[in-house]
């Protein structure tokens, strides 16, 4: 069985290799081969940085351990405690290093398409979605990442049939990854005269953002159609045929866009939509996962398949995935999803860890 050490020596080997070619000078007429090279760069490096910390840390361990048998007194007592100090800190570079020589997800580091709709529930269902769609807004905001609207649908009672946000930030895609899947809400619905519970739903679904070199698409295999936007009601938002449907007809994958009012902005979002289908399609394949991500990561939509319960009558809201509960639904619905993402993270982590110690 190959060794920790040696696993480490080969990683440093190959983080020579990377850099060498990158510095080649041919490197930047191949964008793919750049990109895939820097990203590589980075995780290797952290991975470096990790191990000769831990490294260091273990010389200073036994330094320090030395210097308490050779010394007395005063000085004796400083050893001891710099020994326990370093000892201390041990685990936790320990666990970091496994963490990183996990493997890691294609994804990583791409921006994210976060598509968000009403589900089960008529009219309340839409109006939840609105309420996800501000609080992953207000989330964004948070962590600092920029946030664009690619699309949206709005109903007559202010609720959203469909909105598909483009969130780019460097950490956008692993830490919401996991907020695909059906969300639950059970409150009293506007439209309720007897003050009766009502539970509906919304589905969240997270693609990752194709970038130009990840999709060679033909443009012999689109079929575009334009026609008049509408609005809410069947109402025309635009006396122009700008609203755009492009049919990718090896897959069958259909983008609409009617968001703007010009046609080439809504072309251009369509295609960023459909690069992103495209590519988690080739990836899913590649995989040999069953079925689209889409599908995967929501089944039917249906209430039973939740991943997430918001109970506005407690104040309560709960992850069934890892048994979380909290009663902060008002600050979560204001952005504040961070416990939550974090605790996903870290269970899944554990979950990695152990079936790596159990290989």
């Amino acid at each position: 069985m190959r060794s920790l050490d040696d696993t480490l020596s080969s990683l440093e080997e190959e983080l020579r290799d990377v850099e060498a070619a990158l510095a080649a000078p041919d490197i930047a007429h191949d964008l793919v081969r750049l990109r895939d090279l820097s990203r590589r760069h980075k995780q290797l490096s952290e991975i470096t940085g990790a191990w000769n910390e831990l490294k260091t840390a273990r010389r200073d361990a036994d330094t320090a351990k030395e210097m308490l048998t050779e010394s007395s007194g005063e000085e004796r007592e400083m050893w001891r405690e710099e020994a326990n100090a370093i000892e201390a800190r041990l685990p936790e570079l320990e666990e970091r290093l496994e963490t990183l020589l996990l493997p890691r997800d294609p994804n990583e580091g791409r921006n994210v398409l976060l598509e968000i709709r009403g589900a089960e529930g008529g009219e309340e269902a839409n109006l939840f979605a609105a309420d996800l769609a501000e609080m992953y807004r207000r989330y964004s905001q948070l962590r600092g990442w920029k946030l664009e609207v690619v699309e949206q649908r709005e109903t007559e009672q202010g609720g959203i049939d469909e909105v598909t946000f483009l969130v780019k930030g460097e950490d956008a895609w692993s830490r919401l990854a996991l907020e695909a899947g059906v969300h639950r809400v059970q409150r009293v619905p506007v439209t309720e005269a007897k003050g009766r519970v009502h539970t509906s739903s919304a589905t969240v679904s997270v693609l990752p953002e194709a970038e130009d070199v990840d999709v060679d698409i033909d443009p012999g295999d689109l079929k575009i159609d334009v026609y008049r936007s509408s609005g809410a009601g069947g109402q025309h938002v635009n006396t122009t045929d700008s609203a755009v449907r492009i049919t990718h007809l090896p897959t069958g994958i259909v983008v609409s866009m009617q968001d703007d009012r010009s046609q080439i902005q809504n072309r251009a979002k369509a295609m960023v939509v459909l690069r992103s289908r495209l590519l988690q399609a080739a990836q899913d394949a590649q995989n040999a996962e069953i079925g689209d991500l889409k599908r995967s990561q929501l089944g039917s939509g249906g209430r039973s398949e939740k991943i997430r319960t918001y109970n506005f009558k407690e104040n309560r809201v709960t992850d069934h995935r890892i048994n979380l509960t909290t009663y902060t639904l008002d600050q979560v619905l204001a952005g504040d999803l961070d416990p939550f993402v974090d605790a996903l993270l870290a269970e899944r982590r554990a979950r990695q860890l152990a079936e790596s110690d159990g290989r």
